[in-house]
């Protein structure tokens, strides 16, 4: 069982066992010149096979007292989270109902859901003009739905207000949760610079997975447009979540005033936030 509660200062990475594409928001450097607490944030993937050292991890060393999930409710079915005794697990899908429903026609079987039956199946989808072009338009779904933007803001109400330490996640810890990491690091003040390098970290960990099946779809025939989809899919693109924080620019003014007029996380919480969470 866990030993020692030491932050790692290189890359806030955590050493769980079922818990894919986990780090920590401490120690980032805001542009104020405060940093984030050690043992306060965390960005995961699912909590279905979290075990009991993973547990022991988020109660001791972060003294956990909320999850929230951002999976839309066939994925949670399918791979429901590890209960955590004393942990509040809030169920927050931030998947615009139409991906939703472009996901889960003609599906009645929820295991399908499992992240590692959707990996098998996405060589095929590459090749599908029309999943394609939800790849291309899932981060300016997920940023313009009002449905989304509300959930968002309660979300970032629930770690202003949690008791102890947060976790948020979707299914593998990079969409979803990535955006709702840019939202809690706009809010505590990041510069874009590290928001955007903290969501590409997910390339890093996810690497061997996206190697594997481009080498597939090359060998299925594929083309840039098919590995663009596979590097999107199985990690995130970069390239579209930086056009999409252009487009919130562009809507908004900036991606704090996004916070304010869209999630309804208005400046003086997003002050508190930053009272409550920085060093």
């Amino acid at each position: 069982m866990i030993t020692s509660c030491t932050h790692n200062p290189k890359d806030r990475t955590l050493p769980f066992e079922g818990i894919e594409n986990a780090r920590e928001l401490g120690g980032l450097v805001m542009q104020d010149g405060r940093s984030i607490r050690w043992g306060k944030l965390v960005r995961s993937g699912n909590l279905a096979l979290a075990s009991d050292q993973d547990v022991a991890i988020l109660k001791d060393c972060f003294q956990l007292s909320d999850v929230y999930d951002f999976r839309f409710d066939a994925e949670v079915a399918g791979a429901p989270d590890r209960e955590i005794d004393g942990v509040r697990n809030t169920h927050l899908s931030t998947l615009p109902q139409a991906l939703i429903d472009g996901f889960t026609a003609g599906r009645a079987d929820t295991s399908q859901f499992q992240v590692s039956g959707f990996m098998e199946r996405l060589a095929e989808y590459a090749f599908n003009p029309k999943a394609q072009e939800m790849g291309r338009q899932l981060y300016p779904a997920i940023v313009l739905d009002p449905t989304s933007q509300q959930r968002y803001g309660t979300f970032l109400r629930g770690v202003l207000e949690a008791d102890g330490g947060v976790l948020w996640h979707c299914s593998q810890g990079k969409d979803r949760c990535g955006w709702g990491t840019a939202f809690v690091l706009a809010a505590l003040g990041a510069s874009r610079e590290t928001i955007v390098e903290d969501f590409d970290l997910s390339n890093v960990y996810y690497a061997a997975q996206v190697e594997a099946l481009s080498q597939k779809v090359i060998e299925m025939g594929g083309g840039e447009e098919e590995l663009a989809f596979i590097r999107a899919m199985v990690g995130v693109s970069t390239e579209n979540f930086e056009s999409t924080l252009d487009l919130i620019d562009a809507k908004y003014g900036s991606l704090e005033a996004y916070l304010d007029n869209a999630l309804g996380f208005f400046a003086q919480e997003q002050t508190a936030l930053r009272n409550k969470l920085l060093e």
